[in-house]
């Protein structure tokens, strides 16, 4: 779903916009389960996004119109609940944040849409949130900075959604750099670019189909064995604050006071943090065959160490390891389904796709979505007819 279409779609029912937003879905190239830990991780914003069309409203009543969805919801920005709409509470909690920052938002109308995969963890909830939130704060002039911005987006969809994510999806859909990739430190929020200029390969999702119903709950379980961990190296003294600060000579020391499950989750994320600084140095050097090869580790890691992947994710991954034209691949976001990320020699992508959707289907009786994403800027105004 493209600008003209949002523009029309808002023409046809509040005339013409003042402004005109895209904000993008992005991916995660390396560093999974870190971000609650702390640590690092390899975010990019992608050219799967959301367009929003906004213009101040004539009446008391503020309007959010889902093209996709054919649905839309009027609401007092100065008086409003939760919604029955799920997809509302996105918005809702955006001007909630704000509200509860002791801005005034007048009443506003706006149309959104666009082509980000449901269901593809590509955050298409974080570019929700993002895209409407710099929309406002451009309509209204409100002048809040871009990290500000990225934080009451969080806190929307943490407080007002409900959802306890954390701010890599956010961080990535307004920081987002077209062409580059960008390292953030969770704890302190510094982040830098790397380039991810990838000449002649490509990063291609292939789409599981898979959802398994263990992701909450297993989520919140490998979260308290990692704080478990950390809390037993501060009792023998060690002075960290989370396993960001952990090595994997100072879990070795202590082993025989952890559990041994505690253990392998604590020593996956200690090396899927290293996994970060490794990718981004591959990245820095142009060195495309490692960068690949960090992508086949983290793999392993969260199948043998972790234990979050699944057959059907482990299958996609494990299909490609003979395949020249492919560098190196992984299950991508929480876990227990979902899309494995993939870097594939750009002339090889439909042959190689065409082969997996075919193995996949005898295997797995499942149809396979393939999705190809080239890295973008992050949430931005696309015009400005005022």
């Amino acid at each position: 779903m493209d600008q003209k279409t949002i523009k029309e779609a808002f023409q046809s029912r509040y005339g013409d916009p003042k402004l005109v937003v895209r904000s993008p879905g992005r991916v995660n190239l390396i560093g999974e389960h870190t971000d609650y830990n702390l640590g690092f991780v390899l975010p990019a914003a992608v050219d799967k996004e959301i367009i929003f069309a906004l213009a101040p409203s004539a009446d008391d009543q503020a309007q959010l119109h889902a093209v996709d969805l054919n649905d839309q919801i009027g609401f007092d920005p100065q008086n409003f609940s939760k919604s029955e709409k799920n997809w509302a509470n996105y918005g809702l909690g955006v001007v909630d944040q704000l509200r509860q920052r002791g801005y005034t938002i007048p009443p506003f109308n706006c149309a959104f849409g666009g082509n980000i995969p449901q269901g593809a963890g590509m955050s298409s909830s974080a570019a929700l949130e993002c895209g409407l939130a710099l929309g406002i704060n451009e309509l209204f002039d409100l002048g809040i900075d871009k990290i500000e911005l990225v934080k009451l987006a969080q806190k929307a969809e943490n407080e007002f959604v409900g959802m306890n994510c954390g701010i890599m999806d956010q961080f990535a859909s307004v920081f987002g750099k077209a062409r580059q990739a960008l390292k953030l430190d969770c704890r302190s929020l510094e982040y830098q670019y790397y380039p991810a200029e990838i000449a002649g390969y490509k990063i291609v999702l292939f789409n599981s189909g898979v959802k398994h119903s263990l992701v909450d709950s297993e989520y919140n379980v490998r979260r308290s064995q990692c704080e478990e961990g950390v809390a037993i190296l501060q009792q023998q003294g060690e002075e960290i604050e989370s396993l960001r600060d952990v090595t994997l000579a100072m879990l070795n020391k202590y082993q025989d006071k952890l559990s041994p499950i505690v253990y392998q989750r604590c020593a996956y994320i200690v090396r899927e943090n290293q996994r970060v600084e490794d990718a981004c140095q591959a990245l820095a050097n142009q060195d495309l065959a490692t960068f690949g090869q960090k992508l086949y580790e983290s793999q392993q890691g969260m199948q043998q160490e972790y234990e979050i992947t699944v057959p059907e994710t482990e299958f996609l991954v494990d299909q490609t390891r003979n395949e020249p034209a492919v560098l190196g691949g992984r299950q991508m976001g929480g876990g227990f389904g979902g899309c494995t990320i993939n870097l594939i020699e750009e002339s090889a992508i439909d042959r190689t796709a065409n082969q997996l959707a075919q193995t996949y289907k005898e295997s797995f009786s499942l149809d396979l979505e393939v999705y190809i994403a080239d890295i973008v800027n992050g949430t931005e105004t696309m015009d400005n007819v005022r």
